[in-house]
């Protein structure tokens, strides 16, 4: 793959590909395109009475782009990653251009989870999870997908469907699907940052009410 820059990153989401790596240790990165797509429905998130209670329980706070470095280098803290230090930099850059977001979960000063992704018109393109303590990453993707909602966005894919995703509500759509929703996410815009902060508390509310 030729040298990649931030605005080359963004056309290859625009086409429906994104970058990868082997492993951490990896200089090389190459574009995926999967046959079978991973995404997560705005409307189909699966709130379990357990997590909603936890939820409703909890003195986790949350944020967006508090410190975004901080999250990428937590999904990138484990035995297996595809986050080089290339990839790594390059989302960084994508961030302070304003086109790459982070969700955080914070149990006092410390990130208890956390995500971040990729915007593009009305589309979320998830990057990247973690979880530092129980239930970290599923709050963060519940009150994600809340924020994705009240910002107007209409697509959040998760590039592959892991069990852990599907048990959250994500499904699998074939390519053809999958660009189909993507040339309609790109025709509009939705804004990050818009919509003012919520609790978790707040998020349950709102989920349980439309559910």
């Amino acid at each position: 793959m030729s040298e990649l820059t931030p605005e080359i990153l963004l056309h290859g989401y625009a086409m429906g590909i994104f970058p990868m790596a082997e492993h951490r240790d990896d200089p090389e990165i190459f574009w995926v395109d999967p046959r079978r797509r991973g995404v997560m429905p705005l409307d189909g998130f699966h709130l379990s009475r357990s997590l909603a209670r936890a939820m409703r329980r909890t003195h986790f706070t949350t944020s967006i782009n508090r410190d975004f470095d901080a999250v990428v280098a937590a999904c990138a803290d484990r035995a297996e990653t595809w986050i080089n230090g290339e990839i790594a930099a390059l989302y960084g850059a994508l961030h302070r251009a304003g086109h790459a977001h982070s969700f955080e979960v914070w149990d006092g000063e410390e990130l208890a989870g956390g995500v971040y992704g990729v915007t593009l018109g009305r589309a979320f393109f998830g990057e990247s999870m973690f979880s530092r303590r129980t239930n970290g990453s599923k709050m963060a993707l519940a009150a994600l997908v809340d924020r994705l909602n009240r910002a107007g966005f209409i697509l959040f894919d998760t590039q592959f469907l892991t069990d852990h995703l599907a048990s959250l509500g994500a499904v699998e759509i074939s390519r053809a699907a999958y660009h189909a929703q993507l040339e309609d996410a790109k025709s509009g815009y939705a804004d990050f940052t818009a919509p003012a902060p919520a609790s978790l508390q707040d998020v349950v509310q709102r989920m349980t009410q439309t559910s």
